[in-house]
């Protein structure tokens, strides 16, 4: 792993551990980490294991543990120094973290150690090549919720296609995810799914999204689409950290090479584009 990325996530965590009450959102620590916030929770993940939000309450509860054994606070100054907003929902995340209330932690007197088991170089690999990507005008349909289920949005653009004869101006199929499903709750996950258009004007009832053209990390991952979430891991994990790259400002998209209605879900092609700066 290349210095960078390596700093990058030790100064997350330093911050996390030195501002337990400040603003730890997702954006925040990605402006800590100076990367763009669509990428930099996938390689938090990847390195350490465990969300951006799993490392703030972790490291929160183990200031307040350190503070309970080894200092005098009252309860209500320990919750707020750790970025609790009362006392009750300090206490249910502390019981839940470490099996006893914050009270009886402090009469036992025992820490527990506060790191992480990083995880960067335990994915599988898969093939990555760096390329020139064209612009795309994407045409299809917004979808919110769940991402396993953004079948449905697929299922309505294809009928689409089908009763419009729109079939011969689309090239490939396409996913644009924008959200982190860790860090963002599954009724708010925002994504889209169409084709690359070669017509002239959105047909009525889709919309349009366009992708910049340009440098592109791209990950070939075949098998079926339950899978794809480690192939990320993998990109984040393993090739991005020693690639000496810098992702671009804009979300991950997925090409979908071939029809999973005539194919078998081992032999499904996707290709994982990662924007480069």
């Amino acid at each position: 792993m290349t210095a960078s990325y390596e700093d990058r996530v030790l100064r997350v965590l330093n911050h996390i551990h030195d501002n337990p009450a400040g603003d730890l959102s997702l954006d925040a620590l990605a402006d800590v980490a100076a990367m763009s916030r669509f990428h930099w929770h996938r390689v938090f993940r990847a390195v350490t294991g465990e969300t951006c939000a799993q490392a703030v309450r972790r490291i929160r509860l183990h200031r307040a543990a350190n503070w309970l054994v080894k200092g005098d606070k009252p309860l209500a100054k320990v919750a707020s120094d750790a970025g609790y907003s009362n006392l009750s929902s300090f206490t249910r995340a502390f019981a839940e973290a470490y099996g006893a209330s914050p009270a009886a932690f402090r009469k036992a007197g025992r820490l527990l150690p506060p790191y992480p088991e990083f995880k960067t170089g335990g994915y599988p690999m898969h093939p990555v090549t760096t390329r020139t990507e064209p612009a795309r005008r994407i045409v299809g349909l917004a979808h919110k919720g769940a991402y396993m289920e953004i079948g449905k949005s697929f299922e309505a653009f294809g009928a689409i296609c089908e009763t419009r004869q729109l079939w011969q101006q689309m090239g490939p199929m396409l996913a644009i995810y924008f959200d982190s499903p860790e860090d963002v709750p599954e009724p708010d996950l925002r994504s889209f799914a169409g084709g690359e258009y070669r017509g002239e004007d959105v047909p009525e009832g889709l919309e349009e999204r366009q992708i910049p053209g340009g440098k592109t990390a791209v990950l070939t991952y075949k098998g079926p689409y339950s899978g794809i979430h480690g192939a990320y891991q993998s990109l984040f994990g393993n090739w991005l950290p020693q690639s000496g790259e810098e992702p671009a400002d804009v979300p991950c998209y997925e090409v979908y090479l071939n029809n999973p209605r005539e194919t078998a879900p081992e032999d499904l092609l996707t290709e994982i584009c990662l924007p480069l700066k």
